[in-house]
């Protein structure tokens, strides 16, 4: 994964962030399912560049077709943790972990501080509240692509987590990328022969997988992996029930 080059800024003209780009074309990612949102994102962001490449996509199964054919070229991701095929904030898990250099900002209508933080904790580069006017969101986003992190001024970032959930979230971040849909699968209520089938492996497979997550997690069965994973996003999101 290459490095995002940083743009050039210049002074601020009419209240807005001009970037220019020179010879620079940016690969941006944006993956919402709403596509008026999808294409009012677009509008702002290719404002930064004189050129840039931006793809859509409305699905995470979509997100990771695109990265799988052309993830080196991205420079940056503009991420909905709410979606068809994730939920909380598993997506932003199993990219962190697939590729770790891309810098990813979520993009939410959820800004509830505790969200924020617990993105940021979980290697987001920036968190950008959908209600945040063009100009700022502009400025976000070109802060980030120079290598810095936003997130909203007025949040405060200092709270800690409990240290149960503190322990919790580095246990997550040790899974590997297939470990981390295979736990968002048990979390969907799949059983291990529709992971396999979803996932194009054996049956054996699935079960050396859900076998190392139970052991990164500290529990003792896939139930408790599930519950330990949603007390992550308590609150936040519609939970679904736990495998039988």
């Amino acid at each position: 994964m290459r490095s995002a080059a940083a743009p050039h800024a210049y002074p601020r003209h009419d209240n807005r962030v001009t970037l220019l780009s020179e010879a620079l074309s940016r690969h941006l990612l944006i993956a919402d399912d709403h596509p008026l949102f999808r294409g009012a994102l677009r509008e702002a962001v290719t404002g930064l560049f004189d050129r840039a490449d931006v793809a859509e996509a409305g699905t995470f199964e979509e997100v990771s077709e695109l990265l799988d054919r052309g993830g080196g070229d991205v420079d940056l991701i503009l991420l909905d943790l709410s979606m068809p095929g994730v939920r909380g904030f598993s997506g932003l898990m199993y990219l962190r972990a697939q590729y770790p250099s891309l810098p990813i900002v979520v993009v939410s209508a959820n800004d509830d501080p505790a969200v924020i933080r617990r993105c940021m904790e979980f290697g987001a580069s920036g968190f950008i509240p959908k209600t945040l006017g063009v100009e700022a969101l502009r400025e976000a986003v070109a802060r980030v692509l120079k290598g810095e992190v936003w997130t909203p001024p007025d949040v405060d970032l200092e709270r800690e987590s409990d240290d149960a959930t503190a322990a919790m979230i580095a246990r997550l971040a040790t899974l590997t990328p297939q470990q981390v849909r295979v736990l968002m699968m048990l979390s969907g209520g799949l059983l291990n022969k529709q992971i396999a089938y979803e996932l194009g492996v054996s049956e054996a497979t699935v079960k050396a997988h859900v076998s190392a997550i139970l052991q990164k997690l500290g529990v003792d069965s896939r139930t408790q992996a599930v519950i330990a994973a949603g007390k992550i996003e308590a609150g936040q999101w519609p939970q679904h029930p736990p495998p039988r």
